[in-house]
Parts: C-alpha cells; sequence; structure tokens
C-alpha cells in the first residue's frame, strides 16, 4: 500500500465519522433521552466482540531514536490497527445502510463516502454514541489521535530524515486533496481542524531539527 493511500485511509475514516454524529445531532428531545442511555452503555460495554460495532484502540506513541527494525516494526503496528479500524467502521456501516434498505453501496470506492456526505440516512442512538466517542478529544478518530497517527507514519517512514519528511508532508497534503474529492466538497470540520493539527506538527518537527520547510 503506498502512503497516499495511508493518510487517504485516515482522512476518509475521519471525515465519515464526523457526518455520522453530525446527522444525529438532529435527533428530537426523545432520541436524545435515549442516546445518554446508549452512552452509559458504550461506557460500561463488556470485553465482548462485537464485530456490528467499532472498537477504538489506544494510538502507538513515536519515540525519537528508532533502528530500522523497530520503524518497520511501528509502521506495521500502525497500519494493522488502522486496518482493524477501517474494516469495522466499514463493517458497521454497510450494516446500517442494508438495514435501511440502502444498497449499491461498495466500501471500495467514493460510493460509502459520498452517501455518508449526504446525510439521506439515520443513526440510531448506539451508533450516534459510539461516533461521538469516536471522535472526542481523545477518541481514535478525533482531531488529537488522528493528526498523530498520520506524523506517525511519516515519521517512521522517514527515519528522522527532513527531507524525507517533507516528502511526507507532501503525501498528506495529496490525501487530504483526494479525500476532497472523494468526499465530493469541502471536508467536515473535525478532518480540517485535522489538517492543521498535522501541520503543526510537522512546524514543531522542523523548529527542533534545525531546518526550514
Amino acid at each position: 500500500m503506498k502512503i497516499d493511500d495511508l493518510y487517504y485511509q485516515n482522512v476518509q475514516a475521519t471525515t465519515g465519522y464526523n457526518s455520522n454524529a453530525s446527522k444525529a445531532a438532529a435527533v428530537d428531545k426523545a432520541a436524545q433521552e435515549q442516546n445518554k442511555d446508549a452512552v452509559n452503555a458504550v461506557d460500561k460495554k463488556n470485553s465482548q466482540a462485537n464485530t456490528d460495532r467499532v472498537e477504538f484502540s489506544k494510538d502507538t506513541k513515536v519515540t525519537n531514536k528508532m533502528s530500522d527494525a523497530e520503524r518497520a516494526s511501528l509502521v506495521q503496528s500502525l497500519k494493522a490497527d488502522l486496518d482493524n479500524q477501517m474494516a469495522r467502521f466499514t463493517n458497521m456501516m454497510t450494516q446500517m445502510f442494508q438495514k435501511q434498505g440502502i444498497t449499491g453501496v461498495s466500501a471500495q470506492g467514493d460510493d460509502m463516502w459520498r452517501r455518508i456526505a449526504s446525510g439521506n440516512f439515520t443513526v440510531d442512538a448506539q451508533t450516534k454514541a459510539e461516533a461521538q466517542q469516536a471522535i472526542s478529544e481523545d477518541g481514535y478518530w478525533g482531531v488529537k489521535q488522528t493528526s498523530q497517527r498520520i506524523f506517525d507514519f511519516a515519521y517512521a517512514l522517514a527515519g528522522d530524515n527532513p527531507e524525507k519528511m517533507k516528502e511526507m508532508q507532501a503525501a498528506v497534503e495529496k490525501g487530504f486533496e483526494e479525500a476532497t474529492k472523494s468526499w465530493g466538497k469541502s471536508l467536515p470540520s473535525i478532518s480540517q481542524e485535522t489538517h492543521s493539527a498535522i501541520g503543526d506538527l510537522f512546524d514543531s518537527y522542523y523548529e527542533k531539527a534545525g531546518v526550514s520547510k
């Protein structure tokens, strides 16, 4: 998988969850009360696997000095975690669409993302609760974790080489451009905030490395 695709997956997934939460915000007061119960259920959920729901893991942090083997291991770990989260997300969305009689939506192309962007579907309280948790400040798809995860990919692949880091940042920019095309319009605010946060992480790296952008 190309590095552009890895960044693209991060950006796409972030936009998808944000649309869920935005659409769900339109429910009436009765649904909001139901959602409170769902949030409590999420907080108290047991460890039993549920393939129709997304589980959110904590992200791996990059250390300052790593060997080539450690970097390769980190990349594989980050990719495996992302692939797992993406599989759970697309499975959840596909099943939700099917339950609502929405067919012909493929998770492999742009169909799913454009459907999510359209907002032409409803979200149950449980899905809303998990989406809100996922895009929260410390959630897996929130600004903090997503921006750090993308930067971690870049850092691990670049091997702490400033020039390669610039190439990685260019790949990030391309990823956001491609995600915008798939989304079909301007990306949601959470994605734009993530984009900005990634830029800040790169700026901080360049400053500490004593190099210009």
